[in-house]
């Protein structure tokens, strides 16, 4: 019996231990098949994110701004698709060093800072944003060759201007973040400005980012696209003249505006020096100023047509008011003299203007007043901004007219003595020929969606009628003939009428008060054709060095310059006028007058000589000039050898 149970005890054993061996063999095996399926199913997603997710950096990525056109659509500041090379300096396995010396000659920073880049502790750092397009190829193919970890790209937007240098101050320039910092893009940066979204940057354990194109899959939907009044081809040459001007005077600053006068749209607006806002660090803050809309400065003589307008419309001055000119003016202990100092006698108002006779001019602003000039000065604006849609415009300086004396208002009158912006002047020229209606300067045409419908338009908008139609058409005869025959002859332009008035002034010391010595202003501002004006353009240029520096001079003919491209861009055909007979001179030069011992005067034969010529003379004899039309004296009304007595007016008819 003992026998049996112990060998069924054995047989137990035996079992016991299979069973046992069995139960801990299964009860490993079940132990890694739970632990390979929580590696294989339940902790996938922690290790996708240790082995994917090395890198994790939330940013904010810009899409591309809205492009800005010209009035004819050619674009003048775009957006491009640039890469953007940045590090993982957990990722990196080589040598810092070793990868600065491989990347420096394609990035803009430099080997010691590459080196420190790469050995900071986080996990995201630029080394190189908005790469050029060969600059980031070539990077990326030393990255492929030598199997660099940690180093890699994403795309940006940056701001490009295809047309370099053209029309820079009016357009500014945008920093690296995509913030608009001067011009329109400063001033247009919420409208221009693209879209934002919040984006990961993630990098698997090699450093490679799991995302493809980021701006490729995010369009500007929020960003709207301008359109400018602007003209690039105007604009191209108004800066071509510019650049020539600079040359040739050796100025300080130079700067051009041309307006529409019938809607008040800027055709062009340009500024020496001047910058290529795509490499906008490599200027400075002098080139970066619109000076046509920010600087401050006297007009000189261009103001006098305001003036003259100002009194023929307040009725304190006619035109054929007789004005005796001897060559000086006094007002309160001070002499104000002509540019040439010489008196011109009897003198009426054409005579004033086209001679730009500065003892007139005090005369007609003295009778005229303090407070009646002071208030069509600020009815043609000055004193005032504009409103043009561009940052920094300067409002200009004014008297106050009741502290004004004998001597401001003389000066005043002159164009002294006050300051005001080029475009203030361009604003209120475009008065003068345009009826004495006022039109409010701007330079945006249009908005547009992204996806090219415009959405709003910049209504054309009258700001005032500082003087009545008659008398702005006055002035503009008046400034035809100055440019036929006065002193801005140098802007004609054959063929064609223009108006206008040039201008020369001493420079303002804006620091310590007064005038700066040796320094002066030249300008000149006209319009046409006078039958039917097109544009104005002012051309004003700072502080010449080389030569002459008076408006007549050196800017006359950068305005005639500007004009005959424009005639021709915009194919007006010249002005054909009436064929008449032509005077023939009764001699080859007048006599020299011959006053009797009671101040008589025996008349000689005008016919064939200039408006300038018989003027000159009468005012040698000692008689009034009654000139009845322009150009080449065709008949008188007292004849040939008549002997009149001193101060008698003559009439002498002209025609052209």
């Amino acid at each position: 019996m003992m026998k049996l149970l112990n060998k069924a005890l054995l047989r137990m054993s035996d079992w016991s231990r299979t069973t046992w061996c069995l139960a801990i063999l299964m009860t490993v095996a079940f132990v890694l098949i739970g632990r390979l399926a929580q590696l294989q199913v339940f902790d996938t997603f922690d290790l996708e994110k240790k082995n994917l997710l090395q890198v994790q950096v939330d940013r904010k990525l810009q899409s591309p701004r809205g492009t800005i056109y010209d009035r004819n659509g050619k674009p003048l500041a775009m957006s491009v698709v640039t890469k953007s090379l940045y590090a993982d300096p957990k990722m990196i396995k080589q040598s810092p060093q070793e990868i600065a010396d491989l990347i420096s000659p394609y990035v803009t920073m430099s080997k010691e800072n590459i080196v420190k880049a790469l050995q900071e502790d986080t996990a995201f750092v630029w080394l190189n944003r908005m790469m050029d397009a060969d600059k980031s190829k070539a990077v990326q193919q030393v990255i492929k060759d030598n199997n660099i970890a940690g180093l890699n790209f994403v795309e940006e937007s940056k701001r490009y201007y295809p047309n370099g240098v053209l029309a820079a101050q009016v357009l500014g320039f945008v920093g690296t973040d995509d913030k608009g910092l001067d011009g329109l893009e400063m001033v247009l940066d919420d409208e221009l400005k693209g879209g934002v979204q919040q984006e990961i940057v993630a990098t698997d354990n090699k450093g490679n980012a799991i995302f493809g194109s980021v701006l490729s899959k995010f369009l500007p939907d929020k960003g709207k696209s301008v359109t400018l009044t602007i003209d690039a081809t105007i604009q191209f040459i108004a800066e071509r003249a510019l650049d020539k001007a600079m040359v040739d005077t050796g100025a300080k600053h130079a700067s051009v505006i041309v307006m529409d006068p019938k809607n008040g749209e800027i055709l062009a607006m340009a500024n020496r020096p001047s910058y290529d806002p795509n490499n906008y660090n490599q200027s400075g803050e002098e080139a970066f100023k619109n000076i046509a809309v920010t600087n401050l400065y006297e007009p000189g003589s261009t103001f006098k047509p305001i003036i003259a307008s100002a009194a023929l419309a307040a009725g304190k001055w006619k035109l054929d008011t007789v004005y005796n000119d001897k060559g000086a003016f006094a007002a309160n202990g001070h002499i104000i003299r002509n540019w040439n100092g010489e008196g011109y006698g009897p003198v009426r108002l054409l005579d004033i203007l086209k001679y730009s006779i500065n003892t007139g001019m005090a005369e007609i602003g003295t009778l005229t007043g303090a407070d009646i000039l002071s208030k069509y000065i600020r009815d043609y604006g000055f004193g005032s901004e504009t409103g043009i849609e561009l940052p920094g415009e300067g409002a200009g300086i004014l008297y106050n007219p009741e502290d004004m004396s004998k001597l401001d208002v003389a000066t005043m009158s002159i164009g002294q003595g006050i300051a005001v912006t080029p475009l203030q002047m361009v604003r209120a020229f475009g008065a003068l020929s345009n009826g004495g209606a006022m039109m409010k300067p701007h330079i945006i045409k249009s908005y547009s969606n992204s996806q090219g419908d415009v959405t709003s338009t910049t209504e054309t908008s009258v700001v005032g009628q500082p003087v009545p139609a008659e008398t702005a058409k006055t002035i503009v005869d008046i400034l035809e003939k100055e440019v036929s025959e006065g002193g801005g002859t140098k802007a004609m332009v054959e063929g064609y009428h223009f108006g206008g008035k040039t201008g020369t002034a001493q420079k303002l010391d804006t620091k310590h008060g007064g005038y700066l010595d040796g320094q002066y202003i030249a300008s000149f501002i006209g319009f046409g054709p006078v039958e039917d004006p097109k544009f104005v353009v002012l051309v004003v240029i700072d502080d010449p060095q080389k030569g002459s520096y008076y408006g007549s001079q050196i800017v006359a003919p950068v305005f005639k310059d500007i004009v005959s491209q424009l005639v021709r861009y915009y194919q007006m055909s010249p002005y054909v006028k009436e064929s008449t007979p032509v005077a023939v001179k009764a001699a080859n030069t007048l006599p020299e007058p011959k006053p009797g011992s009671d101040g008589s005067v025996t008349l000689p034969n005008f016919t064939g000589f200039t408006y300038g010529e018989v003027r000159d003379w009468l005012h040698k004899a000692g008689l009034a000039f009654k000139p009845d039309g322009t150009g080449t004296a065709t008949s008188q009304d007292e004849s040939s050898g008549t002997t009149v007595q001193a101060g008698t007016a003559i009439t002498v008819h002209f025609r052209r």
